[in-house]
């Protein structure tokens, strides 16, 4: 029999339970909410508090923090890291290698291309590299 959720426990002696989501087996905090239609590839993982929303797509090894929101449609590549409280709007896309700032906001539509280092808000349609 396979087990249905995976525990992880931090440096500081904190564990967190994780299940695998439907679409793509990728992790989910149980204190976490991903859509069913939302794809999280495997060794991705959401953490407690944090929202996923319909047609999202989150890529291989990509790290979506406490309390951040992924809105529809989004794309999250591979090997991402989207910070504590970031928001990633409708639509936008980030590019692989990417890392988005705790607190970010990255508007709809928005274009985030690889390995990009995002530390204010994004609300145009493409961001610069820092």
């Amino acid at each position: 029999m396979q087990k249905v959720y995976e525990d992880v426990e931090s440096d500081a002696g904190e564990v967190t339970r994780y299940r695998k989501h439907n679409n793509g087996r990728g992790y989910v905090a149980l204190k976490a909410t991903a859509h069913p239609t939302a794809e999280i590839i495997e060794t991705a993982y959401v953490e407690p508090g944090a929202e996923i929303a319909a047609g999202v797509y989150i890529g291989a090894g990509s790290w979506i923090d406490r309390s951040a929101f992924i809105a529809a449609g989004a794309f999250i590549g591979s090997n991402v890291h989207i910070g504590n409280s970031a928001h990633v709007g409708r639509q936008a896309r980030v590019g692989s290698g990417s890392r988005v700032s705790d607190g970010v906001r990255i508007a709809d539509g928005a274009r985030i291309p690889r390995d990009t280092v995002v530390t204010s808000d994004v609300l145009g349609e493409t961001a610069k590299a820092a």
